[in-house]
């Protein structure tokens, strides 16, 4: 289907919606109680999403965000309430339906707010094509918009030149564990329902590291649905624009505490548990941000760890007999792949079976936020105990 026939049909779908009351079918999670405290009904009712991303811990007071499909606005007011009167938040959409909506309502919620002057504003455009300046965004939102655009890497580029050094996204969206048939991608009515646009995680988190961004982690995710054998998950991730480093020939080094055996990194170096690696100012960067720090001891001299030492973290699996129930893990974490200590190795974004006694591992604290885990058995399985291998190890 040519770009263009899907932005137009897309559009008309969401338009449409606006003004039936059509309720879209992707997952949200809004606390309307406490949105209609500011939030007219008249928003609050045309809201879609597959996530909160404004209401998560990522915005500051005096902040300018970016809501990319911004709609009727309900993140940007959201958002607006958040960054207070002295931040600033911009919505884009391309549908002029959703766009009189959010202007309409957008003086409503500032007196709701009690703030002097309106802090947001609405401007038409798409987001492969942003009508914003250059690093001018704090931080940038979006809620199940992104794959409903036909060429999602240019949208992360965009995304990147007009977050700020420094900048940040948090965003929210669906995602397929498989590559979406042709059938699909053809099919119009299953764009609106963020279906057939639809990338598998890897290519959605490959493309936001290709723009330039680091980092780039799960905040949450949730399984949605499952359609001719592919599985749709709503994800909500975060990444960075790194200002620029100097490398002041300072020795630094690195040591991968745990509970991964080793790591790749998005710079593409190599980490085994309890060994120092030195590193470059760029790479403490990225070791230093918040997904990442609590992984790392980083400092001038090279520290080894061995399992005595309390700050190495392993976690092993049971040595009894595993169940295979149907469960996939998607590693979804800062890093490019990973390995347990039963020496799975996880790549980001491509799923992975395990078994019940991998699956118990990775629901550990330890390793829970770096995994997305779904089942892909439409029914109950009744196998039984199996040996993974001939000493009774897993998988």
């Amino acid at each position: 289907m040519p770009t263009d026939d899907i932005t137009q049909k897309v559009s008309e779908r969401y338009a449409k919606a606006a003004s039936t009351g059509e309720q879209m079918c992707c997952p949200t999670s809004y606390d309307m109680s406490h949105l209609k405290t500011f939030i007219p009904e008249e928003v609050l009712k045309i809201s879609y999403g597959c996530g909160t991303p404004a209401g998560l811990d990522t915005v500051e007071t005096g902040e300018t965000v970016l809501d990319i499909g911004s709609g009727g606005g309900i993140d940007c007011f959201e958002a607006s309430r958040v960054v207070g009167p002295s931040g600033r938040v911009i919505g884009i959409d391309m549908t002029d339906t959703m766009l009189e909506i959010a202007r309409r309502n957008a003086p409503l919620v500032a007196a709701n707010l009690g703030y002097p002057k309106l802090n947001t504003e609405f401007r038409k455009g798409m987001a492969d094509a942003m009508p914003v300046e250059d690093a001018s965004i704090d931080l940038i939102i979006s809620n199940c918009v992104i794959n409903l655009a036909p060429d999602k890497r240019k949208v992360f580029r965009e995304m990147y030149r007009v977050l700020k050094p420094g900048g940040r996204f948090t965003i929210s969206d669906i995602v397929s564990d498989q590559v979406v048939p042709q059938y699909m991608v053809h099919d119009s009515a299953k764009w609106g329902d963020c279906l057939s646009g639809a990338l598998q995680v890897q290519d959605y988190i490959g493309g936001m590291v290709d723009a330039g961004f680091r980092a780039v982690h799960q905040i949450k995710s949730t399984a949605w649905q499952s359609i001719d054998g592919i599985h749709f998950l709503s994800v909500t991730l975060t990444g960075y624009k790194f200002p620029a480093v100097i490398d002041q020939g300072t020795a630094l080094y690195a040591t991968l505490c745990g509970p991964f055996s080793s790591v790749t990194d998005e710079l593409g170096q190599q980490y085994r548990r309890g060994v120092p690696q030195s590193i470059d100012a760029e790479r403490a960067q990225l070791l230093r941000t918040a997904p990442l720090r609590s992984l790392f001891l980083i400092g001038p001299t090279p520290t080894t760890l061995d399992s005595a030492d309390p700050r190495w973290c392993a976690i092993l699996p049971e040595q009894t007999p595993c169940v295979w129930q149907g469960a996939y893990a998607i590693l979804t974490g800062p890093v490019i792949s990973a390995e347990d200590d039963d020496h799975h190795q996880f790549y980001r974004g491509v799923p992975l079976e395990i078994c019940s006694k991998t699956l118990h591992v990775l629901n550990q604290d330890a390793y829970r936020p770096h995994f997305t885990i779904y089942h892909r058995s439409s029914s109950l399985v009744e196998g039984g105990a199996v040996s993974c291998s001939p000493g009774g190890n897993c998988c």
